[in-house]
């Protein structure tokens, strides 16, 4: 919502709700979805996903899904049939790893697709080691990018963002301290509103990459890098956009 959202509804195990309610911002709704027994979204929340999907314009799926194998399938069957702009980060990133049918359905269908993988992240999606990610970044990004069809955001040192046609940005914004755990999940959600107010994909992504940086830089001058949190970084979201402009 810092960075432009104006709409911003978080699909939670129904199990969560209550307790969601007390500590999310106010300005963002719940959608109490089915759970398995371990508490993780089911397969059988499908239905009411889809139903709910039909009125919004962008969807993240990934933070903080687990990796259950209920739930994986429910990420795969979303994501299969989505039509519209999505953003793939996190266990939705582990549920395609070995299943990459998926992502390119996914890709054929949706208008606009994004995948944020950190090097962890692209290791098992490629199914080769961090250090060989680390060593080719740009080489394997591109690669991804041109096989899959997706829009890929490499995080790390330097984040690459990548298009489908080896379009590339090299991000230079950013600190070691926007290695906080959510950090990533940030960046998502920037891509997300970027990409629900009408930026193509390589765009939402790379405005959304440097933006977190900017913020991430921001943060640091008042927390230092060794005190930031992720919620820092969200702060600081209006003042990057300004400063950018």
């Amino acid at each position: 919502m810092r960075a432009g959202s104006g709409l911003v509804t978080l699909g939670i195990p129904k199990g969560l709700n209550n307790a969601i309610i007390k500590i999310k911002p106010l300005e963002v709704m719940t959608l109490p979805l089915p759970e398995t027994m371990q508490g993780s979204l089911s397969l059988s929340a499908h239905k009411k996903i889809k139903d709910f999907l039909k009125n919004i314009d962008v969807l993240l799926i990934g933070p903080g899904l687990s990796i259950d194998r209920s739930t994986q399938g429910l990420v795969r069957k979303v994501i299969s049939s989505f039509d519209k702009s999505l953003v793939i980060d996190a266990d939705g990133l582990n549920a395609l790893a070995g299943n990459h049918r998926e992502l390119k359905l996914a890709v054929k269908k949706a208008k606009n697709l994004v995948i944020t993988p950190h090097p962890g992240e692209m290791s098992r999606l490629l199914g080769v080691s961090v250090k060989t990610v680390q060593a080719k970044r740009e080489e394997l990004a591109k690669k991804f990018a041109k096989d899959s069809g997706a829009t890929v955001a490499l995080k790390g040192f330097h984040t690459l963002v990548v298009s489908p046609k080896g379009k590339l940005y090299v991000n230079k914004t950013g600190n070691p301290g926007m290695s906080t755990a959510g950090s990533g999940d940030v960046l998502a959600g920037m891509i997300a509103s970027f990409l629900g107010q009408g930026l193509d994909g390589f765009s939402a992504a790379k405005y959304a990459v440097y933006l977190h940086g900017l913020a991430g830089d921001l943060a640091a001058e008042e927390k230092t890098q060794a005190g930031m949190l992720a919620s820092d970084i969200i702060e600081e979201i209006p003042e990057a956009i300004k400063k950018s402009n």
